[in-house]
C-alpha cells in the first residue's frame, strides 16, 4: 500500500466516542493508518494507529489489554470486520481487509447474558 494511501486523512468513524489517546503500534517511522477499535457489551472504543502488516491478534491483544484488562483468555474473544469474523487473526491488517478509517469490532465469543 503506498504511503499517500495509509497517511489519508483520518475518516470520522475513528474519531467519534473514541477516547481521547490514540494508542500506537509499529515503529515511529513506519506508515500507519488509523482505524478504530470498538469492545462489546460495554461499547467502549478506541483509536489506534498502526501499520497495515501488523497482525489482527496484535491489534486484539492491545485493545483488550487498554479496555478488558480483566480478560484472562483472549482466544474467547472474536474480532469482526463489516460484521463477519476475521477467521485467522495471524494474518495482517491489509491482508483482512482493513483500510484507513474501518472499525474493528471485538466481542465475545460466544453470547453472554447482560447484567
Amino acid at each position: 500500500m503506498s504511503t499517500a494511501v495509509m497517511n489519508a486523512p483520518v475518516r470520522f468513524a475513528t474519531q467519534w466516542r473514541a477516547g481521547k489517546d490514540t494508542i500506537r503500534l509499529g515503529a515511529a517511522d513506519q506508515p500507519t493508518i488509523t482505524i478504530r477499535v470498538e469492545v462489546l457489551p460495554v461499547w467502549n472504543a478506541v483509536r489506534i494507529e498502526t501499520p497495515d502488516t501488523e497482525t489482527v491478534e496484535a491489534v486484539k491483544q492491545r485493545v483488550l489489554d487498554e479496555l478488558q484488562p480483566k480478560a484472562a483468555f483472549h482466544e474467547d474473544y472474536v474480532v469482526k470486520l463489516d460484521g463477519w469474523e476475521i477467521l485467522n487473526e495471524r494474518e495482517s491488517l491489509a491482508d483482512a481487509g482493513v483500510r484507513n478509517g474501518m472499525i474493528l469490532l471485538i466481542m465475545h465469543r460466544h453470547r453472554r447474558p447482560l447484567r
